[in-house]
Order: structure tokens, then C-alpha cells, then sequence
């Protein structure tokens, strides 16, 4: 019976050190992944950003044509049933 409750109790201190390790073991993992990132340059950014800003205005001009479009073809087919 000895032996087996010390054994109980070196699995909790086990149990109880394992946890705090798997944190700090996560953020150096991390930290070292971080490490092997290429990060963009900020003249690769800012231009990202502005083809990304064009776009977004060329696709939203676009849409409201449709929209127009289509919501003038609908008001003439609903002038015509009236």
C-alpha cells in the first residue's frame, strides 16, 4: 500500500510540473516560428494597400452600376404593368 500511494503522489507532482512546461514550451516554440517569418517591407505594404484600396473602389463603382441598372429596368417593367 506504501508504494502505491507515492506512486499517486509522483504522478501529481508530475501532473502539477508538466502544465507550466507545456505553456512556457508553447511560447518558445512560438517565439522561434516568429523568428522565421519574412515580414514585408513597408514600401511592399503600402503598396498592397493601395492596389487593395483601387480594387475595392473599381468593384464598388461597378456594383452601383448595376445596382442602378438594374433598378432602373425594374421600375420601367413596373411602369408598364401599371
Amino acid at each position: 500500500m506504501a508504494k502505491d500511494s507515492s506512486a499517486k503522489s509522483s504522478k501529481k507532482e508530475k501532473a502539477k510540473t508538466k502544465k507550466p512546461n507545456r505553456v512556457v514550451k508553447y511560447f518558445r516554440d512560438l517565439k522561434s516560428e516568429l523568428k522565421k517569418v519574412v515580414w514585408p517591407t513597408r514600401k511592399t505594404v503600402v503598396n498592397n494597400t493601395g492596389i487593395v484600396l483601387v480594387v475595392m473602389l473599381v468593384v464598388g463603382l461597378f456594383l452601383a452600376g448595376v445596382d442602378t441598372g438594374v433598378g432602373f429596368i425594374i421600375d420601367k417593367l413596373i411602369g408598364l404593368a401599371g
